[in-house]
């Protein structure tokens, strides 16, 4: 994050100097892509800062919550991957960073051989517990919008996560 304010809105001006240049038709389309780029960034700058601390980054804390979200705090390598919507190999790294800190442990499947479940250890189970805790008070509980915005943030960003297919809920109704 910059450590002051900007004097003008880059975004605003990336819109006019697109007019300006002849790509007027599609300047919207820019700004709201790299709106929402950008305010991934703020979030994820704000979510590290709370979980770097307590020794995480986003994606073993998503890791971690998965797993206590689980009936038995286990899941098969490729579930978890397929939950997180992650390639395969990010699943990888952040099981063996947090096997290494015992948050997690390998373990065979029951019937199974060919796969394997990563499975919470107690310790893990308490980091996920005390960090979403924080992130609760110190990000989630104020996002920076209005309560009416966020819920049609939400509602947008589901539309936009729907139509690219990230999910596909047929008919079923949403919260949002």
């Amino acid at each position: 994050m910059a450590s002051s304010p900007l004097p003008l809105d880059p975004i605003e001006e990336a819109h006019r100097q697109w007019t300006t240049h002849g790509w007027g038709a599609v300047a919207d389309g820019m700004a709201a892509v790299t709106s929402v780029m950008r305010a991934q960034q703020i979030y994820m700058a704000r979510v590290e800062e709370v979980l770097k601390p307590v020794g995480l980054t986003f994606a073993r804390y998503e890791l971690l919550t998965l797993l206590t979200f689980t009936r038995t705090g286990a899941l098969p390598m490729a579930k978890a991957s397929a939950r997180l919507q992650v390639h395969p190999t990010s699943v990888t790294n952040a099981v063996d960073r947090l096997e290494a800190a015992s948050l997690v442990k390998r373990v065979p499947h029951p019937s199974d051989r060919r796969t394997t479940l990563i499975e919470i250890t107690e310790a893990g189970r308490t980091l996920a517990t005390s960090s979403t805790e924080l992130l609760n008070e110190q990000v989630f509980a104020q996002p920076g919008l209005a309560e009416d915005d966020i819920e049609r943030l939400v509602k947008i960003l589901t539309q936009l996560r729907r139509t690219a297919g990230d999910f596909d809920t047929g008919d079923a109704p949403t919260r949002w």
